[in-house]
């Protein structure tokens, strides 16, 4: 995990240990086009471009919140949209599901399981 102004970078592997234990909720920002192709298992699609962070503690508590997208940068917009409406997410993954794929986690796409 990397620290950066209160941001907590996780890696994709520690995300992974953290949705299987129970401890985290995957918060997809990407749109739903990418989304639909490609996903991490039991992520919730919530894309940035209609994001609403004052919707995320009917998801969940929002400090178990994980935002995940491609790359790292659209999760990082996330949480200072949060901030800005004080709501405390402070977590993302970073690589986002490319780092995902990188370290051979699985994701699911339609009609099937990779």
């Amino acid at each position: 995990m990397i620290q950066i102004n209160d941001v907590k970078t996780l890696s994709a592997e520690d995300v992974h240990a953290a949705q299987a234990a129970g401890r985290v909720v995957i918060v997809d920002v990407r749109e739903p086009g990418e989304f639909a192709g490609e996903r991490i298992a039991g992520a919730v699609n919530r894309p940035l471009s209609s994001f609403d962070p004052a919707l995320l503690p009917e998801l969940a508590d929002p400090a178990s919140v994980v935002f995940q997208c491609g790359s790292g940068v659209r999760s990082l917009k996330a949480i200072h949209l949060c901030r800005a409406a004080g709501v405390a997410v402070d977590s993302h993954m970073g690589g986002g599901i490319g780092g995902w794929k990188a370290g051979g986690l699985p994701t699911e796409r339609p009609g099937s399981t990779r």
